[in-house]
């Protein structure tokens, strides 16, 4: 039996987590396959949020993603069957309270810097992870290349306009509370399951929800910001948050580091479709740089043996 598998024993599981398990025991590809799916998504709903900033602001789009993801969520994994550990209680409130900062911090740095920039700099924060956790020579290089990329993607030596200094620091501090998450979150994943990504965007939301009240007020309750809302809560939030729990329990600390250093391009890719955000050659060969490293580290990674 898988040691995650091992993990779950004896708890009551819903019919949908039982199969997301068995799946992700059974199938060596599910957790990249999920992990490719949950950065193209929430860079997608990004772009939606984006829209939403000059109506109730980042704190207000991000209290109603997060709001409406939880109510998602909660029913999707009936969340409240879930058997709580107080012993592991604290791993979840600090998986939550990451997740929650991570949210409106990063929205807070894309109402003052391009999307892929943000996102580029928010990758700071798992990539370190990456970094320190290396062991094998071949890591190393993946991760030079991943960096290369992520130099070339951030337009520090172009002459151009000036880069809001605040959007930076604020999207850098996102990369650290996304680091967080990271690590926080395979904690939480292996004792509470797919559950996880409920418990987790519930004590986010109660954390931003009030901050996003305050900012927008009775703005946030308009139909049309609601209608949209919905389309970012299912596309940045219910969905890649549910996937990123696959991966996280899954795949090892570094490669889950290191394979997310596609989501910078997916991000400038994604800002430059919908939101008219131009790249530049050299960010194009940043893009390819970046999934080439991806490429390597998921083509060169063992798996985990399992245990009997």
């Amino acid at each position: 039996m898988d040691i995650h598998q091992h993990r779950f024993r004896g708890k009551q599981l819903s019919l949908t987590q039982r199969l997301v398990f068995r799946s992700a025991a059974t199938s060596p590809f599910l957790p990249y396959v999920a992990l490719l799916v949950a950065m193209v998504s929430i860079q997608y709903g990004a772009t939606f949020a984006k829209r939403l900033f000059p109506v109730v602001g980042a704190e207000g789009t991000t209290a109603l993603r997060l709001g409406i993801a939880s109510l998602i969520l909660i029913f999707a994994t009936r969340a409240w069957r879930t058997n709580f550990s107080s012993r592991k209680l604290p791993v979840l409130l600090v998986y939550g309270a990451s997740l929650g900062a991570m949210n409106l911090l990063f929205y807070m740095a894309l109402r003052r810097i391009p999307l892929g920039l943000a996102v580029a700099l928010e990758f700071l924060g798992p990539f370190a992870l990456a970094v320190v956790s290396s062991r094998r020579w071949l890591d190393f290089v993946w991760i030079g290349l991943a960096a290369t990329g992520l130099l070339l993607l951030l337009p520090l030596y172009n002459f151009g306009p000036a880069i809001d200094p605040i959007g930076v620091l604020l999207a850098l501090a996102a990369g650290g509370f996304w680091a967080l998450y990271s690590v926080f979150g395979q904690l939480a994943g292996e004792e509470h399951g797919v559950s996880t990504a409920a418990l987790g965007t519930t004590i986010a939301a109660v954390l931003v929800v009030p901050i996003g009240l305050a900012q927008a007020g009775t703005s946030l309750f308009n139909p049309g910001v609601l209608l949209s809302a919905v389309v970012v809560a299912v596309f940045s939030s219910a969905l890649p948050f549910s996937l990123e729990i696959i991966a996280l329990v899954r795949l090892p600390t570094r490669v889950y580091g290191t394979l997310t250093s596609v989501e910078p391009a997916i991000g400038a890719f994604t800002g430059w479709l919908f939101l008219h955000e131009s790249l530049t050659a050299i960010q194009m060969l940043a893009i390819g740089t970046i999934v080439t490293a991806s490429i390597g580290t998921a083509a060169t990674h063992k798996p985990v043996v399992p245990a009997n």
